[in-house]
């Protein structure tokens, strides 16, 4: 191990982050279970940043991508493909967008990408609002948009990017509010910005916020927003790319608990619906996606294998009702890590719904982050047979629990037993 992670950091780049202070390799998966290079077997919780959706080697998935690589791998958008149509037509279902149109992409940076280059040809403006403490990707135009300064490498960007208050409920001027109040300042908060700009293109958002720490608005945030949005003509992009497909427990999109005003105009989405498989992509309405007055294909998004992988995946979510295990096991989870975190002056919330889980750690007595705190905490989890991750915006730091979604109420016990000890011992 120790010549591999040397080789590793001779021949890639310096931020390419790895976890823990001996960093793992995994060789291989079933179900919610990894195996390291040394045979340590580890409950995991993180599913490879919330993709492993459903489980590991999952036989329909691993079948599906082995019979589809015997026939044909690839061939581009040049070509019908048949695997690609028909996942487009049960998404383009499952979006609830009026005629909706799917563009495959191979990641959810790409996705985001794309969403963005729609929106500001279709409006004929660069501007976009943002939420703050948001993340959309580690593209140029991604990063430029992105309101956590962690993941924003450079100030440069394409786009002039307007920031919203309202995906951190907690934090922020707002936050001593009660839900119906909080949303009343954020709608006027938004007004008043409107007041100082040219028009914007679109409004992107996460439902729920990933790598800002599992945060989110009250149920009905982005309804209100959007009266406000169609008053002026702006888009609304969800970025579904880590809670869509059920994981939320509660509904299958994370803007279900928005929709008060319809749908979004355009949802992005990656992440699990490959189940590991690179798979992203766009679902707008028609007018919207065939705005481009250009050429434009893409090379590997909607190649057959992974099509093939995203088909067999996403039956099988739909068959076993992946969403409502989600529901039942995760409000288990969630209910059982905030026992343990009660008797923890370090933990400031536990917070999240379905199996998308934040613990925000603070130093004991104050509202400062503890990122040292989350990092010992991550090596005790491991230690203890379970990998997490970590994450947060602003001053922030936060520990995020996201296992596959056919995790067993024993396996989220054992779990978050585990966790408990990994918090104590790190008190």
């Amino acid at each position: 191990m120790n010549d591999l992670y040397a080789r590793h950091r001779r021949v890639l780049p310096d931020w390419l982050a790895l976890y823990y202070d001996q960093p793992l390799e995994i060789t291989h998966g079933e179900g919610r279970h990894v195996w390291d290079a040394q045979g340590n077997k580890y409950l995991d919780f993180f599913g490879g940043i919330l993709t492993t959706m459903t489980a590991h080697a999952l036989p329909e998935v691993t079948k599906a991508v082995s019979e589809q690589a015997g026939r044909i791998i690839h061939s581009s958008t040049l070509y019908l493909n048949r695997p690609m149509v028909e996942l487009a037509e049960r998404i383009a279902h499952l979006s609830a967008i009026p005629d909706a149109r799917v563009f495959f992409t191979t990641s959810g940076t790409e996705a985001n990408d794309t969403a963005l280059l729609l929106a500001t040809a279709h409006r004929r403006s660069n501007t976009i609002l943002a939420m703050r403490n948001s993340y959309h990707g580690r593209s140029f135009s991604a990063v430029g948009i992105t309101g956590n300064r962690g993941w924003s490498p450079t100030s440069l960007s394409p786009l002039q990017t307007l920031y919203v208050h309202g995906g951190v409920r907690t934090r922020g001027p707002y936050a001593s509010l009660d839900d119906s109040a909080f949303i009343e300042a954020c709608v006027e908060d938004l007004k008043d910005l409107l007041g100082h700009t040219r028009p914007p293109a679109a409004l992107i958002a996460e439902p729920v916020q990933g790598v800002g720490g599992f945060t989110s608005p009250p149920d009905g945030l982005y309804a209100a927003f959007r009266e406000v949005l169609n008053a002026h003509g702006i888009l609304w992009i969800a970025d579904e790319v880590q809670t869509g497909w059920g994981r939320t427990g509660d509904h299958f999109w994370g803007w279900q608990a928005h929709d008060r005003n319809g749908p979004p105009d355009i949802v992005t989405f990656a992440k699990g619906i490959g189940n590991g498989m690179s798979i992203g992509g766009v679902v707008a309405r028609s007018e919207i996606m065939n705005c481009l007055d250009a050429n434009s294909i893409s090379t590997f998004g909607g190649t057959q294998v992974t099509m093939a992988a995203g088909l067999a995946n996403l039956s099988h979510l739909l068959e076993h009702d992946l969403q409502g295990n989600a529901r039942r096991v995760g409000g288990l989870l969630i209910e059982r890590l905030r026992a343990a975190a009660a008797q923890d002056p370090g933990v400031r919330e536990v917070r999240g719904r379905g199996l998308m889980i934040g613990i925000e750690l603070t130093r004991p007595g104050t509202d400062e982050a503890d990122p040292d705190r989350a990092a010992a905490v991550l090596e005790a989890a491991r230690a203890g047979g379970l990998l997490i991750g970590k994450g947060g915006g602003h001053s922030t730091s936060a520990l995020r629990v996201a296992p596959p979604l056919s995790l067993t109420v024993a396996e989220a016990e054992e779990g978050a037993a585990i966790l408990e000890s990994a918090l104590r011992s790190t008190q």
